[in-house]
């Protein structure tokens, strides 16, 4: 009788270790996991782009580069002129916040290969404010 319920302790405490958090955690974690893993291979950077204080409709850098993986773009506008960052190509859309004499970041996985960043706001884009992000 006293085996009986000390096995019966014993096999509590071992289900008591393997509560159901845990079996939602373990579905989710490896998914993400196996998909981050390929895509950052270690790599990946945070790349600087900024616009000039006097407002003109051009970003301080015309080309960027960073490794694949997940790439941060931090943008600074000095100015008053309203700006964005937004990144396209390789089925890629993500953009930053429009600010005016402020800091805004964005961030994404990238593959190798090039990219378009540029300002979306009114017509800045097409006035000349964009430029080719290389990820290799």
């Amino acid at each position: 009788m006293q085996r009986t319920i000390i096995a019966l302790i014993i096999a509590a405490a071992a289900l008591a270790g393997c509560g159901g958090d845990d079996d939602d955690q373990s579905a989710s974690t490896p998914t993400p996991t196996a998909t981050q893993a390929p895509a950052s291979g270690g790599g990946g950077a945070t790349v600087a782009v900024s616009a000039p204080a006097d407002g003109a409709l051009k970003f301080d850098q015309s080309s960027l580069s960073a490794k694949p993986g997940k790439v941060t773009i931090e943008f600074t506008n000095p100015s008053s002129v309203p700006h964005a960052v937004e990144i396209e190509g390789s089925g890629v859309e993500a953009k930053t916040d429009v600010i005016t004499d402020s800091d805004a970041s964005v961030s994404t996985d990238l593959k190798a290969g090039t990219y378009t960043y540029f300002c979306p706001v009114g017509n800045h884009r097409a006035e000349g404010m964009e430029g080719t992000l290389t990820v290799k």
